[in-house]
């Protein structure tokens, strides 16, 4: 018995989200799309999805993600469902010691910058690295900041932040200007996963 070919992707912890060509044709077929109409709606050729259906390429983390949206009815999620609430964030003045302590306190690599309400930067580890210096630490965060991650309002549809995740690490989401959540490219696989658990 030839043992089934799966993509496996690593979501958090060690986990594998297990996708398998057959079952990708599995839900098409149960939605009533032929390879050719979702071809179209996912933005591939048919033959790749005829490729993918047949176990013949492994395709990429980001075409799943759109297969399985589409077919799943993934559409219509906004980011407020996925987000993460009570960012951490950072002021312009604060000390880069006082960031760096934050950062490893609570395991993340980026803190947005917030002075009067507004987002005005990131502070990220690689910035951090990349201006040390013997007082690197008692300088302040606005010295080594970064322009802001790109920001959309919490009722933006899911599918509108898939290519800036492809080019950034993260998003931030507002609700009248405020920041009131980020989503990163764990989260947006965290959908992933829901959805194939579901199946």
């Amino acid at each position: 018995m030839i043992e089934e070919t799966c993509f496996a992707y690593k979501i958090t912890g060690g986990y594998c989200l297990p996708v398998t060509g057959s079952l990708l044709k599995q839900k098409r077929l149960e939605a009533g799309f032929t390879q050719s109409q979702l071809a179209k709606m996912v933005g591939v050729s048919q033959a790749h999805i005829a490729k993918i259906e047949g176990e013949k390429v492994d395709p990429r983390l980001s075409t799943v993600n759109k297969i399985l949206e589409t077919l799943e009815g993934g559409r219509g999620r906004k980011c407020g469902e996925i987000m993460t609430h009570n960012v951490i964030t950072a002021h312009p003045k604060d000390k880069i010691r006082e960031a760096s302590e934050t950062m490893v306190r609570h395991a993340i690599s980026q803190l947005p910058i917030i002075e009067d309400g507004r987002i005005v930067g990131m502070i990220t580890e690689e910035a951090i690295v990349r201006n040390l210096s013997p007082d690197i630490a008692e300088e302040l965060v606005e010295k080594v900041m970064k322009p802001p991650l790109p920001s959309v309002p919490e009722d933006t549809d899911v599918t509108v932040i898939r290519p800036l995740l492809e080019t950034n690490s993260g998003v931030l989401v507002t609700r009248k200007g405020k920041l009131v959540g980020i989503i990163t490219r764990s989260d947006l696989l965290e959908v992933v996963s829901n959805i194939v658990l579901k199946l």
